[in-house]
């Protein structure tokens, strides 16, 4: 008995996924030491996708407040990562968000260097939102087989945007009006 109840926990929580989204993602990467610095992402138009029709927005923003701002998930995304800060914002009428966390290794920021000879690099294919590259400061491997941007070994600044959902009005709802009532 208490095993169906569990496979049945299990086949809800499938069906009642989440349908928090977000246009696009911002990475900057500050280098301040050999390894070291800061990771500033920002999150660009934070959305709620239609479920057949149904809107879900309240359930979602609820979820971006319990599970990402005042909850562990950036956290447990980012597990060598320290001082980590989240704030939500509202810009040109759409909600954004900004988290900002320091590293001690580039392993903590999801960045990678061979040896210290090597440029450093970020693997757009393994990040966490099935994200696509848009644009960077640095340079894009070939995007046909390997979707990682290099940096020289020295640069101090890396910059990476990618995208993620596109926003339709006909089956996507801004959650700028919750954040406007949450906030006050």
């Amino acid at each position: 008995m208490k095993f169906v109840k569990i496979a049945f926990i299990a086949v809800l929580a499938f069906f009642v996924s989440s349908c928090l989204t977000v246009e696009k993602k911002k990475y900057n990467y500050e280098i301040t030491g050999k390894g070291t610095g800061t990771l500033t992402i920002t999150y660009i138009n934070i959305f709620s996708q239609m479920d057949d029709s149904l809107d879900v927005s309240e359930e979602d923003f609820d979820e971006l407040i319990n599970d990402y701002i005042n909850g562990t998930t950036i956290e447990d995304n980012y597990p060598l990562a320290t001082n980590i800060k989240k704030e939500l914002y509202e810009e040109n009428g759409f909600l954004n968000a900004k988290v900002t966390m320091d590293f001690s290794s580039f392993d903590a920021a999801r960045l990678y260097q061979f040896d210290s000879k090597s440029p450093i690099c970020f693997n757009v294919g393994q990040t966490i939102d099935g994200e696509s590259f848009e644009s960077s400061n640095g340079t894009l491997g070939n995007s046909d087989y390997m979707n990682v941007v290099f940096w020289p070994k020295k640069a101090k600044s890396l910059e990476v945007v990618t995208t993620i959902d596109t926003y339709d009005s006909e089956d996507c709802v801004s959650l700028v009006k919750q954040y406007r009532r949450w906030k006050n």
